[in-house]
């Protein structure tokens, strides 16, 4: 028997703020909420599917230092660029981390500036 992720967990500042971007994104839904100090999210059918679970935690200040963990998504009913589109209406931003343009994937930032990427599509459509 092996482990595997169950959840994951980003320090916010604002954990509603972040809930609600990450919701849209992954099409996840609010699971728990510990007042204004912690909320968790996940797929429709709750905690302990085949997919972690993200925990956003409040934290005023951030770590000092470079995130080792970021999220990569996935589009999973359109292509790379229309998904692009979505996520910037959404909230998301560029960042550039010294990416050469070549890459198969777009560096973003989510509303608090927590980096992620979104990849060309390596998963089948839902």
């Amino acid at each position: 028997m092996a482990c595997r992720i169950s959840e994951l967990v980003l320090d916010c500042r604002d954990p509603e703020v972040l809930a609600r971007f990450w919701c849209e994104v992954l099409d996840f839904v609010v699971l728990d909420r510990e007042g204004d100090e912690m909320v968790e999210i996940g797929p429709r059918e709750g905690f302990g599917g085949p997919q972690p679970t993200i925990i956003l935690s409040r934290r005023d200040e951030p770590e000092k230092g470079k995130t080792r963990l970021h999220i990569d998504v996935n589009a999973t009913d359109r292509d790379q660029d229309a998904e692009l589109e979505r996520l910037l209406r959404l909230g998301a931003r560029p960042a550039d981390i010294g990416q050469t343009g070549d890459e198969g994937w777009h560096v973003l930032a989510d509303p608090e500036g927590n980096e992620f990427c979104l990849l060309r599509a390596r998963l089948a459509p839902l």
